[in-house]
């Protein structure tokens, strides 16, 4: 008897409900995937980058170290998953950080917001010929003035 109600549940499901719904309601596939995005990270030596992505990924801030070439990291999130490139800060490979812009779909821009003046001054030299790339131009930026916590701070308006 049971069998028969089986049987006549599934056939009123098969020729009612489009195939769409069928499927749904009884076949459990893999969730559709997750859009990803490629993002460069840049900004001078120490002013963060590394550790920004470290929490990002819930990793221990312990023995971090500078970044001194690149780096790659898959930053996932509930509704998508960011590729994030982090570009090391030192004098000698910022000249190549443009070899690394192609494919990116948004910048974060990581300064060193307690940094001297003339670490401030190079920040903003790198940030506006970032801005003017023409592989970044259009993309949208985050900048994150990192450090807050130190007491040399300054300001999102001094900044």
């Amino acid at each position: 008897k049971s069998n028969f109600f089986l049987l006549v549940f599934f056939c009123f499901v098969c020729f009612s409900l489009p195939w769409q719904c069928f499927r749904a309601l009884c076949c459990k596939g893999p969730p559709p995937p997750r859009p990803e995005y490629d993002l460069v990270c840049i900004g001078l030596t120490g002013s963060g980058k590394t550790s920004l992505l470290s929490q990002l990924c819930s990793e221990s801030p312990e023995n971090i170290v500078s970044t001194t070439g690149f780096s790659i990291k898959a930053v996932p999130f509930q509704n998508a998953i960011l590729n994030i490139k982090e570009l090391g800060g030192a004098d000698n490979i910022r000249k190549y950080w443009s070899r690394y812009y192609q494919g990116s779909q948004g910048v974060i821009f990581v300064l060193d917001s307690a940094s001297s003046e003339d670490d401030l001054e190079t920040a903003r030299n790198e940030l506006h010929s970032a801005l003017q790339h023409p592989q970044l131009c259009t993309l949208p930026f985050l900048i994150l003035a990192n450090h807050q916590d130190k007491p040399a701070a300054r300001s999102v308006q001094e900044v």
